[in-house]
C-alpha cells in the first residue's frame, strides 16, 4: 500500500462529502429555529453521531446558546426529563433508523418540544418522519475499505453543525468578551480576554 496515497484519497472522499452538501432553506429554518429558541437546544445520535452531537452542544454552550447532549438510551431510564416545551431538539443520525434515537423523539413529540431538526442522509429516513427541519447531508461515501465505518458520514455531520453553530453566533452578535465568559480556560480563554495572543 502506498499509505501516503491511501490517506491523500481519504481525505479527498471526506472533503467531497462536506462539499456535496446541498444548503437548501431548510438550513436557513434550522439557524432561525435555534435563534428563536426560548429554551435550551438538546442534542442526541448515538455511536458515532451521537459524538457529533455532543460535539455540537458543546460548541453551542461556548457560543452563548444553552445547550445539553442527552444520549437516547439514557433518555428511556429518565434523562428526558430534562426536555421541556420550550427547547429544541437536534438529532443526528446518518441512517435515521437507529432505534433508540427514534424512540426518543416519539417521547419528544409527546413532550411537545418546540421543534426537532433531523440530520440524516438516507431518503427511507424514519428520522424525516419525526422532524420538522431536515438537514440532508446527501449520499455519503464512507471512505473506510468496507464501506461501513463511519468517517465521511460524521466529518458532514461536523461540518453542518459547525456551521449551524458559527451562523447562530453571529446572528446573535456573541461577542469576544461573551466567549470569555464561557470558554475562560485554557489557551482560548486567554486569548478571549487578550489583545496580543496569536
Amino acid at each position: 500500500m502506498d499509505i501516503r496515497a491511501r490517506i491523500n484519497q481519504i481525505l479527498a472522499t471526506e472533503a467531497q462529502a462536506i462539499s456535496g452538501v446541498k444548503v437548501t432553506c431548510a438550513f436557513e429554518d434550522a439557524v432561525k429555529a435555534l435563534c428563536d429558541c426560548r429554551g435550551k437546544v438538546i442534542t442526541t445520535g448515538i455511536g458515532k453521531a451521537g459524538l457529533a452531537a455532543r460535539k455540537f452542544a458543546s460548541t453551542l454552550c461556548a457560543t452563548a446558546t444553552p445547550s445539553a447532549f442527552i444520549h437516547p438510551a439514557e433518555a428511556a431510564h429518565g434523562e428526558l426529563g430534562l426536555l421541556d416545551e420550550r427547547d429544541v431538539v437536534v438529532a443526528f443520525s446518518t441512517s435515521g433508523k437507529s432505534r433508540e434515537v427514534i424512540e426518543m423523539l416519539e417521547m419528544s413529540r409527546h413532550m411537545q418540544v418546540t421543534s426537532i431538526i433531523g440530520i440524516t442522509s438516507h431518503p427511507d429516513s424514519q428520522l424525516r418522519k419525526l422532524s420538522d427541519i431536515i438537514l440532508d447531508m446527501g449520499i455519503i461515501e464512507e471512505a473506510c475499505p468496507l464501506g461501513l465505518t463511519p468517517t465521511s458520514s460524521t466529518v458532514v455531520m461536523i461540518a453542518i453543525s459547525d456551521a449551524l453553530a458559527l451562523t447562530l453566533m453571529e446572528l446573535k452578535g456573541v461577542t469576544k468578551e461573551d466567549f470569555g465568559l464561557r470558554h475562560h480556560g485554557g489557551y482560548l480563554g486567554r486569548k478571549a480576554r487578550t489583545d496580543n495572543l496569536p
